[in-house]
């Protein structure tokens, strides 16, 4: 698996994902939630994570609350933060998981899959950042496997911290919250939001990932004035609009009867080439640019790419966005994870867990130096049942106040302190 695919995955969340209101069409060609590649495909998690990317995409644009909003996310944090979770998960659990995420079934090409694409995506190299890290968090009473632990740990690079979720939840939810800061430049603040983590939390699962990366032809500050950005038939929004329109703007570009897609580079040495690929409909309808989000027709696109002079003009983006994502990865076919039916026993040999949460935070920038992007997600996991009652020790060998009352009315009839029990 060459570490420009690994690369390129991370970057699925800018495939005109953060720069395009998302539209509510239906996208014909995306693979089905219930199908997944063979499984002895040995390219199988490259394709699983690309076409998680595609469904996911699908499943926030129709959903009403982002209907005309701009979408962005990171699939790939998405999916190692689930695939962490997938380790421990058994049974109608795991079967739902693996579907929905489009996961090998084999351990070995799952595993091995996961490890080389963040190695590739840590590669380093001098003219960008990017980087992925994924992390666990553990309530440190609780009884996990130190078999769940060590995979976490030998194929995910996922180290185990423990914390007091029993003692102190939000002292424990600022840790978490510290690391995601420190991973993302501090572009992904308070990924666990307040109350997401309580004393019933067992476990916390967490994946960051960060780029910072100049294109290869940068945009002149001087030629960004401020135009019009059609946000529907009738309605325009003013906007900074970059220009590249010199002789050296030569670009890898192809078009369709429905479509523009251009390909922007980000300077590179030795490590991956990344790049930002846009996907332009002729027309004000999203349709053209959702129906070819499938890994085959991107391949395609890309394969039709030819380098030549381009007049480019493109905006100037911030964006910065959050989910909660159980009723969406519900919705997409795994509801068992979240119930009090889930099968987490791969974690801790019982089927006392359930997933509590699913967090989300992305960021991009988008500017004429290059782009700056990151993205946090976190998998909270729960207890269903109360941790047994510690049956309390009431020791009264020193000093202590006692009080007579008329239970009634609450009247203290007698009050009295007693330092030596055996003294007048």
């Amino acid at each position: 698996m060459s570490r420009r695919i690994a690369s390129l995955l991370f970057l699925a969340g800018l495939v005109a994902l953060g720069c395009i209101a998302a539209g509510c069409t239906d996208m014909p060609g995306a693979t089905p939630a219930g199908s997944s590649p063979p499984a002895d495909d040995p390219g199988n998690v490259t394709a699983g994570n690309t076409q998680f990317a595609f469904d996911l995409y699908r499943q926030l644009a129709a959903d009403p609350q982002y209907t005309d909003q701009n979408l962005f996310f990171s699939p790939y944090s998405i999916s190692s933060a689930l695939a962490i979770t997938y380790e421990g998960a058994r049974g109608t659990t795991a079967d739902e998981i693996r579907t929905v995420l489009h996961l090998p079934a084999n351990d070995t090409l799952r595993r091995e899959g996961f490890s080389a694409i963040d190695a590739g995506l840590n590669h380093g190299d001098a003219n960008y950042t990017l980087r992925t890290a994924n992390a666990l968090w553990a309530e440190k009473t609780y009884p996990f496997l130190p078999e769940y632990i060590d995979v976490a740990e030998r194929w995910y690079g996922a180290n185990a911290t423990n914390l007091d979720f029993a003692g102190n939840p939000e002292g424990s939810r600022q840790t978490i919250n510290q690391w995601v800061e420190g991973e993302t430049e501090d572009k992904i603040k308070d990924l666990l939001p307040a109350g997401s983590i309580d004393s019933m939390t067992a476990l916390v699962i967490t994946n960051a990932v960060y780029f910072k990366g100049t294109w290869v032809k940068q945009f002149d500050a001087n030629e960004t004035r401020e135009e019009t950005f059609r946000v529907g038939p009738d309605k325009t929004v003013p906007v900074p609009m970059m220009h590249r329109t010199d002789e050296d703007a030569v670009y890898g570009y192809t078009e369709t009867d429905t479509l523009q897609v251009l390909e922007m580079p980000y300077a590179h040495e030795s490590g991956s080439e990344l790049a930002m690929l846009v996907l332009l409909p002729v027309g004000d309808n999203l349709t053209a640019a959702e129906e070819v989000l499938d890994a085959e027709k991107i391949a395609d696109l890309r394969q039709s790419l030819v380098r030549e002079r381009v007049n480019v003009s493109f905006p100037k983006f911030t964006l910065d966005t959050d989910y909660s994502l159980p009723g969406t990865l519900a919705a997409m076919g795994m509801p068992t994870a979240f119930s009090m039916d889930a099968d987490l026993s791969g974690m801790d040999g019982t089927e006392n867990l359930f997933i509590s949460g699913v967090v989300h935070k992305a960021f991009v920038d988008v500017n004429e130096e290059g782009t700056e992007a990151a993205a946090a997600t976190g998998v909270v996991v729960g207890i269903k049942s109360a941790r047994p009652e510690t049956v309390p020790v009431f020791r009264a060998d020193h000093p202590f106040v006692f009080l007579i009352t008329e239970k009634d009315s609450g009247t203290v009839l007698f009050v009295g302190r007693v330092v030596n029990p055996v003294g007048s």
